[in-house]
């Protein structure tokens, strides 16, 4: 079985500092393994550390993440085929979720789980997504 770990360089843009995060916790950003990409839990925390306030904006920066973590490997987020995202509060917040999930996933949708938690790995995050991508049938993966 080849396994590939999938790299997110120190001066990505839309990581930011946060790449330091892989080192810190040994964590891969993803790996590539039977043409599937598997993603580890993204976190709407901006490029510079900090966390927004709004379940929003946290989604579409954890969102662009994936995004950004399938950019190299010559993906988009159309490559998805099953995600879980995990919410704090998932009551008050599903809403405002759903809503920027929807300006940034389109047809044809991936399965998706979505679970309520108590809290994440910081204080002030309200969301956590991972994701499966899988390459086009005979991909060179």
């Amino acid at each position: 079985m080849t396994v590939h770990t999938i790299e997110v360089p120190e001066d990505n843009a839309v990581f930011g500092h946060t790449t330091s995060a892989f080192a810190s916790f040994g964590y891969s950003a993803a790996v590539r393994a039977h043409g599937l990409l598997f993603i580890a839990g993204t976190i709407g925390r901006r490029a510079d550390g900090t966390i927004p306030d709004t379940i929003e904006e946290q989604t579409e920066i954890a969102i662009r993440k994936i995004e950004e973590i399938l950019r190299l490997e010559n993906l988009d987020l159309s490559a998805l085929v099953d995600i879980t995202s995990y919410h704090v509060d998932i009551r008050q917040h599903l809403p405002g979720f759903i809503e920027a999930k929807q300006r940034l996933v389109k047809a044809p949708y991936p399965t998706w789980t979505i679970i309520g938690v108590s809290g994440l790995a910081s204080p002030g995050l309200l969301v956590e997504i991972r994701a499966t991508a899988a390459y086009p049938d005979g991909a060179s993966r």
